[in-house]
């Protein structure tokens, strides 16, 4: 399973762009796709894959928040035997 995650495009660096992943910013290759600061995206494997609007980059950021807070308690679990 392949996962893209939702970032928003900081700056533009001809076919470069800073991404803000919730504070962690990553340079990413932008040739796919053509996108300016203020955008936001799905990155996969180090590259822009698709362009989204902020509703959908909102809830992709809370499904993958509520995702990890239960492989954290899965991991705990696994811990505590």
């Amino acid at each position: 399973m392949c996962l893209g995650i939702p970032g928003k495009v900081v700056k533009v660096e001809g076919d470069v762009a800073i991404v803000d992943f919730g504070g962690v910013k990553r340079r990413v290759d932008a040739l796919l796709v053509n996108v300016r600061p203020g955008d936001h995206v799905i990155v996969h494997a180090g590259a822009i894959i698709a362009k989204i609007d902020e509703k959908l980059a909102r809830e992709m950021e809370e499904a993958i928040s509520m995702l990890m807070e239960e492989l954290e308690e899965v991991r705990r679990e696994i811990n505590k035997s």
